[in-house]
């Protein structure tokens, strides 16, 4: 098992675009905190990020694009000197699937956004920066462009069933861009996610996923990834901040919330398929990961 598949499938992520934006001359839109992952990309032109408490602002190119992890607010603009306006009633705007601000299309960018499901989201985005900037001239972007130039095509001639279409090829996208983070700055992921860039610990990652209801040992992780014990939790320890058993109970607890939340199974069939011999092992060590025991959890007591 692939583990970036794994949390992806997990995650139920699903893309979902908004209307394009097309600018020109002096303009500056502030856009609310977003959910889940925000993303644009710029078509034609060039324009400036500025988010909220996240430093330096960033300029943007053709071809180039972004995803936001956290939810904050954020400005793009033209360039320094414009009151910013409310994105808001721009976009409420919108026709024709386009919203415009300023005089003339200089400026053409997609947009949209992913969702997640709510107990997993943490799986994913406590691993990112948050803004993840990929240039247009980073090596494996062109994926990303490929996929960015299929959502224009879709949004712009109007197949049928063109928003399905344009929302899985956005999730395409988000795997992509991604990868290209991982390949080029391996350092600046953390978790699971930085973990993968580790060639041993990838190796202990996937066997975890492959089979996350055997009953693992480091010494047994340790040997398929032919290092010694030691190595292998050390650098597990530093590339993914817990030791391997450590995170493979917190992956277990995932699968088990999950199979809480979809299914009416029993408890105890559900703590044997994630790896637990009984009920109360997987009720300890489910209270103590998620706050609550499974059968709260399941009545919609606990967090989701």
């Amino acid at each position: 098992m692939d583990p970036l598949e794994d949390v992806l499938t997990l995650l139920e992520a699903r893309g979902h675009l908004s209307a394009r934006l097309a600018a020109g001359g002096d303009w500056a839109l502030r856009f609310d905190a977003p959910d889940g992952i925000k993303f644009n990309a710029v078509r034609r032109g060039s324009c400036v990020l500025e988010v909220e408490g996240g430093g330096q602002p960033i300029e943007l190119a053709a071809g180039d694009c972004y995803l936001l992890t956290r939810p904050v607010p954020f400005v793009l603009r033209s360039g320094p000197g414009v009151v910013p306006a409310d994105a808001g009633p721009v976009f409420a705007r919108a026709d024709a699937g386009i919203a415009r601000v300023g005089d003339g299309d200089d400026l053409l960018m997609l947009g949209g956004g992913f969702t997640f499901a709510e107990r997993a989201r943490r799986l994913l985005l406590d691993g990112l920066p948050p803004v993840v900037h990929v240039p247009a001239g980073t090596r494996g972007a062109e994926t990303v462009g490929w996929a960015l130039a299929e959502i224009e095509a879709e949004l712009t001639d109007r197949p049928m069933a063109s928003g399905v279409v344009a929302g899985h090829l956005a999730t395409v996208m988000l795997v992509h861009v991604l990868r290209v983070h991982l390949a080029h700055d391996p350092t600046a992921a953390s978790g699971w996610l930085r973990g993968l860039t580790d060639p041993v610990v990838a190796v202990a990652l996937a066997q975890m996923h492959t089979a996350p209801a055997h009953p693992w040992t480091v010494a047994e992780l340790a040997e398929r990834a032919s290092v010694s014990r030691s190595t292998l939790a050390a650098r597990f320890r530093t590339a993914v901040g817990t030791g391997p058993l450590d995170y493979l109970t917190r992956w277990r607890i995932e699968l088990a919330a999950r199979r809480l939340r979809e299914g009416s199974a029993p408890l105890a069939s559900v703590a044997r398929a994630v790896g637990y011999g009984s009920e109360s092992a997987l009720s300890v060590a489910f209270t103590r990961v998620v706050g609550v025991s499974p059968s709260a959890y399941r009545r919609g007591a606990g967090p989701r």
